[in-house]
């Protein structure tokens, strides 16, 4: 028997795309979505033309260069980084993925034998990583003698004009910004109709290799590494550019001084580019992406810092804010679901560290901070702090606000604990009020009594409670109303005595 698929009706996928579905049609139209290739199909179509999802299937290529780096400049690497995407690149039998054969066959010779070939005026020494666009090669400028990178677009790319744009877009990005935390462009050129971009040669890692190696980074390295991002964002910012990709794979450290290094500007666009504000248009990295990149809405610079702070909650975390098994489900989650505590995942982060990052992951751009320069003095204020936390104090905003923590936390105990108190006496004042305590009786006297004078049960009753214990005094609420009044004055003589305490940390 044949099983008919029932597909959504363009007009409900429509409904979607517009928010007009209920909550419980949401959820069933998420879950057809993951399943159904034909409904997902039909509902790209929807959200926008073929150039736009040509442009952006081609931004969302990923585009990390990470680094497999020898000293034996002779040699192809044999550990070229698989994308983040999680799908492998096709290798031939020597393992040398497909991609970086064909740039290495689209090299001019060279009558260098340690080297794989010649690229404009650069020899080219080996390949230094793999990306969705192309290849970043090793090259020796000797007119210079010094070794650059040199990133190359992918040749089967060579014809796409959206490709060609967004490779020329960040060469034009990087070049505007100039800033010690940014990656300098020494210069662009075209060989054989490959365009490329020449960059400094690093001889360091990217801060996503420092996480996967080393898990969550102690807090100066946090504060020094985010500050430093901070810095290059609002380089690029002040240039009027929005990066829209700001990842630990796109931070490069330095090896020799750990400096910090923003890269790949190939999403980078103009703030009053009008690209920014087309609706259904999403670019980015799913998992650091803000909400409103994960929306299509339109963006501005604020964007960045949301980023920013999901790249700092992975310092603190050794794990992104928002993770899922699909990419749709990663994007309702940036959009939705708040991220797990940061110190449920790690304890040691202090509490004024989680809230300068609570902030920055605000779904509301205009409740996170409104600059990178903010950011950045801020993190440098902590970071002194952190050095020389009896010289420097924390910023007077962030103090106010763990104190306006701390005493809400302490509040709430003492008033648990009076109220607990206040009860206590309640229950042992009307106790002594409605069972006071007889006095002993003697067992010989009591034996005689029974003996010369017996008595049934059917001649008196047994009285079980005395009638005149259940008449109430009102001098007794006036005793509890005493005891109530002088719980208070304590109460308000510990606020007086008893201190707020302060952060250490």
């Amino acid at each position: 028997m044949t099983v008919e698929t029932v597909h959504f009706h363009p007009e409900l996928l429509q409904r979607f795309l517009n928010a007009d579905l209920s909550d419980e049609e949401q959820t069933a139209c998420e879950r057809h979505l993951e399943l159904c290739d034909t409904c997902r199909e039909q509902l790209q179509a929807s959200a926008a033309d073929d150039t736009w999802w040509e442009d952006a299937s081609d931004f969302l290529q990923d585009d990390e260069f990470e680094i497999n780096r020898t000293t034996d400049d002779s040699s192809l690497p044999t550990a070229i980084v698989d994308r983040v995407d999680g799908t492998e690149e096709s290798t031939s039998a020597d393992g040398i993925p497909a991609n970086v054969r064909q740039i290495i066959a689209w090299l001019n010779p060279t009558d260098d034998p340690a080297m794989l070939g010649r690229l404009g005026g650069y020899e080219i020494a080996g390949v230094v990583g793999v990306g969705g666009m192309g290849v970043v090669l090793k090259g020796f400028d000797r007119s210079l003698n010094r070794y650059v990178a040199i990133k190359i677009l992918a040749p089967h790319l060579a014809t796409s004009g959206a490709a060609r744009q967004q490779f020329a877009r960040e060469a034009q990005a990087a070049a505007a910004v100039v800033h010690s935390n940014v990656v300098a462009i020494h210069g662009v050129d075209e060989s054989n109709s490959l365009p490329y971009l020449v960059m400094p040669y690093l001889r360091g890692t990217s801060l996503q290799r420092r996480i996967d190696e080393h898990g969550a980074l102690s807090v100066s390295e946090m504060l020094r590494l985010g500050m430093q991002t901070a810095r290059g964002l609002a380089a690029a910012h002040d240039q009027g550019l929005v990066h829209r990709d700001v990842k630990p794979a796109n931070i490069l450290l330095d090896g020799t001084t750990e400096r910090v290094l923003l890269t790949d500007f190939g999403l980078a666009r103009a703030a009053d580019d009008a690209s920014l504000t087309q609706s259904g248009v999403i670019a980015g990295t799913p998992h650091f992406m803000s909400p409103e990149q994960a929306e299509g809405a339109a963006i501005d610079h604020r964007s960045d810092l949301f980023s920013l702070g999901s790249v700092l909650y992975a310092m603190c975390t050794g794990r992104p804010p928002f993770r899922a098994d699909t990419s749709w489900g990663i994007l309702r989650k940036v959009t939705d679901a708040q991220p797990h505590a940061i110190r449920d995942l790690n304890p040691d982060v202090p509490n004024w560290l989680c809230q300068i990052i609570e902030r920055l992951l605000e779904k509301d751009s205009s409740r996170r901070f409104q600059s990178a320069d903010e950011v950045a003095e801020l993190l440098e204020q902590c970071l002194a702090h952190v050095q020389q936390p009896n010289d420097c104090k924390l910023p007077e905003s962030l103090t106010t606000q763990v104190d306006r923590t701390a005493i809400q936390r302490f509040s709430r105990t003492r008033y648990r604990v009076i109220g607990m108190l206040a009860l206590v006496v309640a229950v042992v004042v009307a106790s002594q009020t409605l069972f006071p305590q007889l006095p002993p009786s003697d067992n010989t006297a009591t034996k005689q009594a029974d003996d010369a004078a017996p008595m049934s049960m059917a001649e008196e009753p047994l009285e079980i409670v005395d009638e005149s214990l259940l008449d109430w005094d009102d001098a007794d609420f006036g005793e509890l109303s005493s005891i109530r009044n002088a719980i208070e004055k304590l109460d308000e003589e510990s606020l007086q005595l008893i201190p707020v305490p302060r952060p250490n940390e």
